[in-house]
């Protein structure tokens, strides 16, 4: 993973984790509290995975609250059954617990085993994530020119925030939080003011998926007054500091940028993942010119042999 929250389930959850996964369990939700991972609630199975749906899910899913719900369907792998993973997080929920749940996303597929889930959906309004939400996502998921996992990647959308200075306050704002697209990234970059981007990049990087958080802090040059580039120069380690440190999140890059065109998908993955420096060998002492060399002087500093120089 690209970055780490230090949010893990509690022992009890882990238990029940595994008692679930091929018991009568239809339905698991995880909530975050006192920094740990612990089970919100859970259903039994009633009928067939589609009836139990909108009853099951819609209920436990609250308007200013992110959790997640690990949804038990009636096929199976060799694993035993498969699992839909569902991120709820309601646009009216504050941004500290959204970036909290969506960085925290990763350690609970792993802890419940990644091995066991069919298929995640992320939602932010009921009607995405209700029965005929996730219908036409298995829909678009099986047309008839699949793509590659990194394609369904990039597909998705992307959490991403802003704040911005007021400048006489002298206070950090928020101006809105976007599911946006790497496609889409640029035009969230105004191009006449400062600005503080958090972007939630969700990646394949050799062969294991990362969602790693990304700061991005545009200044666009001389549009900005002196005051404007003096303060957000001398603020953006307080903001970053209290993500950090408050929020126990680990930011995977920190970028500055000029115009919002420079953030495009090879320019972030190269970013987060710097290519390795090829090692430069030393260069060899150039040997003398061939043949016969003279010998050595030594060259006598002052006094010695009870000379002088």
């Amino acid at each position: 993973m690209a970055h780490q929250t230090g949010i893990h389930a509690t022992p009890e959850l882990k238990e029940f984790f595994a008692k679930a996964r091929n018991g009568s369990i239809r339905l698991i939700k995880v909530v975050i509290e006192d920094e740990q991972l612990v089970l919100g609630a859970h259903k039994e199975l009633r009928h067939n995975w589609d009836k139990d749906y909108d009853t099951f899910i819609l209920p436990l899913l609250d308007d200013t609250q992110p959790c997640y719900i690990l949804y038990r369907l009636d096929s199976q792998n060799a694993q035993g059954f498969e699992w839909l993973f569902l991120s709820w997080s309601p646009d009216h929920s504050p941004v500290r617990l959204k970036m909290l749940y969506a960085a925290t996303r990763a350690t609970v597929k792993k802890e419940f085993g990644g091995g066991h889930i069919k298929d995640e959906m992320f939602g932010t309004l009921k009607e995405d994530v209700a029965l005929g939400g996730y219908q036409k996502h298995v829909s678009s998921c099986a047309a008839p020119a699949p793509l590659t996992a990194a394609e369904q990647e990039l597909e998705e959308n992307f959490l991403f925030t802003v704040q911005k200075l007021d400048i006489e306050k002298e206070t950090i704002d928020l101006v809105h939080t976007k599911h946006t697209d790497i496609q889409d990234l640029p035009a969230r970059v105004p191009k006449d003011t400062a600005r503080y981007h958090f972007f939630l990049y969700k990646h394949s990087h050799e062969g294991d998926y990362l969602e790693s958080i990304v700061f991005i802090y545009s200044m666009p040059g001389y549009k900005c007054s002196i005051k404007e580039r003096m303060l957000y120069s001398s603020c953006k380690n307080r903001l970053l500091e209290s993500v950090e440190q408050e929020y126990q999140l680990d930011i995977a890059k920190k970028i500055e940028i000029e115009d919002g065109s420079e953030l495009t998908s090879e320019f972030l993955y190269d970013e987060v993942h710097p290519k390795q420096h090829a090692f430069k060998q030393a260069f060899a002492k150039p040997k003398g010119p061939a043949g016969k060399r003279g010998q050595k002087r030594l060259i006598k500093g002052p006094g010695e042999n009870g000379e002088d120089s």
